[in-house]
């Protein structure tokens, strides 16, 4: 058994707490209102590890009830998700290459869904298991957790009511 600190839940719950926080106005104090407005979320891209393109294409296009865009980047296989640069948030990709080794341990993804339960129970149909029920998080809303086709832990958040 991991001890708590190694486990990632107590600091997704801690970070989306602060998140709520945040959204309802509490900042911190050293910063003044022109930097504020002048930071961007810092990330861009991420790239999701996977071992089978085609699986984990088909895996993703059905539990996020999306198409993803495939292509080749620098001799990988990429298949990529759609970005719209007038709205907030990072985008990404799944990543197949020799440096790419999906793995439950490492960064998680976090995937913002309208239904958790929904999404949930497509996961469960494509075979892959739960490995975080639905939890209520407060006002930052709620989280869960699955191991993807190939391996891969990631996260969904849905806005609380």
């Amino acid at each position: 058994m991991r001890p708590w600190y190694r486990t990632p839940v107590p600091g997704i719950i801690l970070a989306l707490s602060l998140i709520a926080c945040q959204s309802q106005g509490v900042r911190r104090s050293q910063n003044s209102n022109s930097e504020q407005a002048s930071v961007r979320n810092p990330v861009f891209h991420f790239e999701i590890p996977v071992t089978d393109i085609e699986r984990a294409v088909a895996f993703y296009e059905n539990v996020f009830e999306i198409k993803l865009r495939r292509d080749r980047v620098d001799g990988y296989d990429m298949a990529f998700f759609a970005r719209d640069d007038n709205r907030p948030g990072a985008s990404g990709a799944l990543a197949k290459g020799d440096v790419y080794r999906p793995s439950l341990d490492g960064s998680i993804i976090y995937f913002d869904v309208p239904d958790i339960d929904e999404t949930l129970e497509r996961v469960v149909a494509a075979g892959s298991r739960v490995l975080y029920e639905k939890t209520d998080i407060g006002d930052a809303g709620y989280v869960a957790e699955f191991e993807a086709s190939e391996g891969k832990r990631i996260a969904l958040t849905q806005p609380g009511d």
